[in-house]
């Protein structure tokens, strides 16, 4: 009986571009745009699949929160993560800035609990990233794609984001306040090569009107009038003018024409616009995965973002639950001929033509469904319907391969079911099909006993899937 060596770890991604990071560690300083602490923090290159994390050097342990849209805790006034009871504030502008620069993995101290806010754009944190040296990594990218349009809204509001697929990353933003300065804006980005000249430098904004109520609710403490556009939408008499001045110790102020403040110029006239799409870039940075795919948003916001970008998240988790294995079907580990010293079962109900992959919690198989199958003859002459009960005792002889594989006499051996559950038909197989079978192990084998997952797919189209419990005992 043939025996097989098993590969740990097989790796099915083929994707061509490699995952990144910086070379050096980097520090900025600043201060914390609600809290006013002054603030360093520090950026670290980070290995392979480790995502980006941050860490609170300035507490015991120095605990790692890892940059999730699971951790979001807070999104009234900015994006705040936590985990395990430690908490970081305001990180969408530096998660823009990596995401933007297309680097997957950073460590991110930081001695305070809010990232600083600078100029209020994520231009500082490019800057900064670009100096230390973004170098490629030796492991791929690990896409999400988006095979399918996801929505996102709130009526009330007015705020929708929609995904589509597409074969690249883009963003198409609008916003509209009803106000009469803003109007609408729009800003759209579909290249990274643009993203640290012109959505990096667009600083965030506030309406003059809501400065009082920010300072009078005990936040934006570390802003000043250096790190926001401010929009101006109503007559202000002059000593309001010169309160607001004395308030962030700056020389006398104005309304110029466009209906901001003379603290700053604007980068772009559509400033505003290209902002909302930085925060929402750094908000989808926290699914932990680059996109392929095509954003809409209107009226976007850090409530709104993450919770599209959870949406996005359980497309991942689903996806990833019924990922078809990626295999070359013109090879065999094991050809008919050998399956068939493996498994007692003969024509017709020999349902595995080939084995393709093993590993030592893994197995892959398949069968080429013809139109010849005995089974067509009644289930269905018309409509031709692979049975689901076949589809299951397919899977299970897949799986009763792996488990004969572990004696060294698997002809004296058979397999027996002990329990099917969670049994799932996602979709029928007809003749032309070509079934891969994908079963893992979900405990290891005790005392003869296997309990196993199995999927069965057609192309990436999950058809079947199921969990069994089977025994092998010696022929009597």
């Amino acid at each position: 009986m043939i025996k097989i060596q098993i590969n740990k770890g097989e790796n099915f991604n083929n994707m061509a571009e490699k995952q990144k990071t910086i070379k050096n560690a980097v520090s900025l300083q600043g201060k914390g745009l609600h809290t006013g602490q002054v603030v360093t923090m520090t950026l670290k290159p980070a290995p392979e699949n480790s995502g980006y994390k941050f860490q609170r050097i300035d507490l015991d342990n120095q605990p790692i929160i890892k940059a999730s849209v699971e951790n979001v805790v807070d999104t009234s006034r900015s994006t705040v993560i936590a985990q395990n009871g430690v908490r970081v504030g305001t990180v969408e502008h530096v998660l823009s800035a990596a995401y933007g620069l297309q680097i997957d993995n950073l460590l991110i101290e930081i001695d305070a609990s809010e990232t600083p806010i600078l100029d209020g754009s994520a231009l500082p944190f490019v800057k900064a990233m670009q100096k230390a040296e973004i170098i490629e990594q030796n492991a791929d990218k690990n896409f999400l794609v988006i095979e399918k349009n996801t929505k996102f809204s709130d009526e009330e509001h007015g705020i929708e984001l929609q995904s589509f697929p597409d074969d690249k990353f883009s963003l198409n933003v609008m916003i509209d306040y009803n106000s009469l300065v803003l109007g609408n804006q729009y800003a759209t980005f579909d290249c990274f090569d643009d993203y640290a000249t012109q959505i990096a430098p667009s600083r965030t904004f506030v309406f003059l009107r809501e400065l009082e109520v920010l300072l009078k609710n005990n936040l934006i403490k570390g802003g000043d009038l250096d790190n926001a556009i401010v929009i101006v939408e109503r007559e202000v008499e002059q000593d309001e003018l010169d309160r607001l001045s004395k308030l962030f110790d700056k020389p006398r102020v104005k309304v110029q024409k466009q209906g901001i403040l003379n603290n700053i110029d604007l980068h772009f006239s559509n400033e505003p616009a290209r902002h909302k799409l930085l925060d929402l870039m750094g908000d989808l940075a926290l699914i932990g995965q680059p996109i392929k795919g095509k954003i809409l948003a209107t009226r976007p916001g850090h409530h709104a973002n993450t919770a599209f970008a959870k949406q996005l998240k359980q497309l991942v988790k689903v996806k990833s639950k019924s990922k078809a294995p990626k295999v070359d079907l013109t090879k065999a580990l094991f050809d008919i001929n050998q399956i068939k010293g493996f498994l007692p079962h003969r024509y017709p109900f020999l349902l595995v033509d080939r084995i393709l992959e093993m590993t030592e919690n893994t197995i892959v198989g398949m069968k080429n469904v013809t139109v010849n199958e005995t089974f067509f003859l009644g289930h269905f002459p018309q409509n031709p319907v692979m049975p689901g009960v076949l589809l299951i005792e397919a899977m299970a002889q897949t799986g009763g391969i792996f488990v004969l594989n572990t004696v060294p006499d698997p002809e004296n051996y058979l397999t027996y079911f002990l329990k099917i559950d969670k049994v799932k038909f996602r979709r029928p197989v007809s003749p032309g099909d070509t079934v891969v079978f994908a079963l893992k192990l979900i405990s290891p084998i005790r005392r003869g006993i296997a309990y196993m997952s199995a999927q069965a797919f057609v192309g990436e189209n999950l058809v079947a899937e199921g969990e069994f419990l089977a025994q092998i005992t010696k022929n009597k």
